[in-house]
C-alpha cells in the first residue's frame, strides 16, 4: 500500500511537472484532488502558503515541485531515475530545470494572471515584459535543442518534466513561432510522451477555466 499523498489540481502546470515524474515511474500514491473547502483546508493544514503540488510521505511533507521529484528519486525510485546519479549531468539538468521555472513558466503565469485582475489593475507593462521574455526563452532554446531529443540529451529527465506543462501552457499563451521549429518539436514530444498525455487528458474537463481562452488543440 501507498505511503504516498499528493496534493495537487489536475490543471496546474506545476502539479502536472510532479505527475509526470510520478506516472513515469509507475509510482502509486494517494492523489487528493484539490477543489472543495475540505482538500483545501487539509492543504492549508500542512503548507500555510496553500500553494501546490504538497506530497506527504509517511507523516513527512515535502513542498516545491523540483524538490518533490527529487525526494521521490531519493525515496521512492522507480525505473527510470529523473535526476541523474553523476553529478555533472544532474547539476545540467538541475539548471534546465531552474531555466524552465524561471524563464518559461514565471512569465507565462504573470500573462494569465494578470488577465484575471480587474482591468483597472491589469499590468500591461509587465505583461509586455513577460512576453518579451517568452520570446527570449524560446530562441535559446531554439538553439539549446538542436540535435537533442530531450533537455539533457537522450534521457528524459526532471528537466523534462519541467518542460513539458510549461511550454504547453506557454504555447496557449505566447504562441510559439514557426521559426522555432526544434522547441515546436520538442513540445510535440513532450506530448507525445504517455506520462505527459495522460497528465494532460486528466486536465481536459477544466479548459474552461483558462483566463486567456484555451485553445481548440492538444
Amino acid at each position: 500500500m501507498s505511503t504516498l499523498t499528493l496534493y495537487a489540481h489536475p490543471f496546474s502546470s506545476y502539479c502536472q511537472k510532479v505527475l509526470v515524474a510520478l506516472y513515469e515511474n509507475g509510482t502509486p500514491f494517494e492523489y487528493r484532488v484539490l477543489g472543495d473547502a475540505g482538500t483545501m483546508q487539509e492543504l492549508e493544514a500542512l503548507w500555510p502558503m496553500k500553494r501546490f503540488p504538497v506530497l506527504v510521505d509517511d507523516g513527512r511533507t515535502v513542498f516545491e515541485a523540483s524538490t518533490i521529484i527529487e525526494y521521490l528519486d531519493l525515496h521512492h525510485p522507480g525505473p527510470m531515475r529523473l535526476v541523474p546519479a553523476d553529478p555533472k549531468a544532474a547539476l545540467e539538468v538541475r539548471m534546465l530545470d531552474r531555466v524552465f521555472d524561471n524563464y518559461v513558466s514565471t512569465p507565462q503565469q504573470k500573462v494569465v494572471f494578470d488577465r484575471i485582475r480587474p482591468e483597472a489593475a491589469r499590468d500591461d507593462y509587465g505583461v509586455a515584459e513577460a512576453r518579451r521574455m517568452l520570446d527570449t526563452a524560446y530562441a535559446w532554446l531554439e538553439r539549446w535543442m538542436e540535435g537533442r531529443t530531450w533537455a539533457s540529451g537522450e534521457a528524459f529527465s526532471l528537466a523534462d518534466c519541467a518542460a513539458a506543462p510549461f511550454l504547453f501552457y506557454a504555447d496557449w499563451t505566447h504562441p510559439i513561432d514557426d521559426a522555432f521549429a526544434n522547441v515546436k518539436a520538442y513540445r510535440r514530444r513532450l506530448l507525445a510522451r504517455p506520462s505527459f498525455a495522460r497528465a494532460v487528458d486528466e486536465a481536459r474537463p477544466y479548459r474552461p477555466l483558462f483566463p486567456l481562452g484555451a485553445p481548440d488543440r492538444d
